[in-house]
């Protein structure tokens, strides 16, 4: 019997759940990204803020991305515990129930999206619930099962922090929040084809249609590179539309070019590498270049900010 097993039993014979279990739940690297993504939007939104609304509005995104990690690791407990990838998870480990994690993340969920519309605005808080409502019911009960589109689909609950961001600020979403969407829309096929080329042989396992599941290495590499030409130059919309510097422009442009040569060698990578190191660097620097796109959104606000105060 496997340890993973062993320790399963272990924890359902102890019966103990840990903070940090509730902490798993939650998927905190995925929180973070949704925290600092949304809080781009809101420096880059027109207007003004109050910081305690402003860390309210945050603190609620936070909390609905928490509530979407537990409600799909709720959904997908059956799948998880034949994933190497997800099996020690705290559902697979038996350190939550499949209903304690439902009532955590219904509850989470609640309590965000009233919080964000009563103190923020209702703009903000409905747009929170509906991405909630797109992770959970929309993707992780439908699309992620039945169709090997399910990345490029349901990439738009990822994508939806900055506009939930912008509208906290605005009471609105406005064409330069829905470029911001549309960045990590198109972001999000390329970075997670590059993890399901590797980790193909766990979404076969779980029946998971991923693309290199249903249509193959040499099709999932084509359009690892189709979506990687495409970001590029969207990724430089925000220089284009006027709501950032030239500055950034260049930066963008450079990063995207980086891209599209790592897409490139996943592009060329022959169907006999069973180790995938174009596709493992790819993967890498996807979460790396998502992160530098935003900082250098922030810091290109932040110094227009410095120089309009001068």
């Amino acid at each position: 019997m496997s340890d993973v097993h062993l320790n399963r039993i272990d924890a359902v014979a102890g019966n103990l759940a840990s903070p940090s279990d509730y902490l798993a739940l939650l998927k905190p690297r995925v929180m973070s990204l949704v925290i600092f993504t949304a809080f781009v939007g809101m420096m880059l939104a027109p207007g003004s803020i109050h910081p305690v609304l402003g860390f309210t509005a945050l603190l609620c995104i936070a909390i609905g991305a928490g509530a979407s990690g537990a409600l799909n690791m709720w959904y997908d407990a059956d799948i998880d515990r034949m994933m190497k990838r997800t099996q020690s998870r705290p559902i697979p480990m038996g350190k939550i129930t499949e209903g304690e994690a439902l009532a955590f993340g219904l509850t989470l969920a609640c309590f965000s999206v009233v919080l964000l519309a009563l103190f923020v605005n209702f703009t903000a808080g409905a747009l929170l619930a509906f991405t909630i409502f797109f992770y959970a019911v929309i993707y992780s009960m439908w699309l992620k099962r039945s169709t090997q589109q399910n990345i490029v689909i349901g990439g738009a609950a990822g994508a939806f922090p900055p506009v939930v961001g912008w509208a906290a600020v605005t009471g609105t979403v406005s064409l330069e929040s829905l470029v911001l969407f549309l960045i990590i829309f198109m972001w999000t096929p390329p970075h997670f084809w590059a993890l399901a080329l590797f980790k193909s042989d766990d979404y076969q396992r779980a029946g998971v249609p991923m693309m290199p599941v249903v249509s193959g290495q040499a099709e999932t590499r084509k359009q690892i590179l189709i979506y990687s030409v495409l970001l590029a130059p969207i990724a430089v919309l925000p220089t284009i539309l006027g709501f950032a510097s030239f500055a950034y422009g260049v930066a963008a442009a450079a990063l995207g070019v980086g891209f599209v040569i790592l897409a490139w060698r996943v592009y060329r990578m022959p169907d006999s590498d069973k180790i995938m190191v174009p596709a493992r660097r790819l993967f890498g620097y996807s979460i790396i270049y998502l992160f530098l796109l935003f900082a250098l959104l922030l810091v290109d606000r932040s110094l227009g900010l410095m120089g309009f105060a001068a």
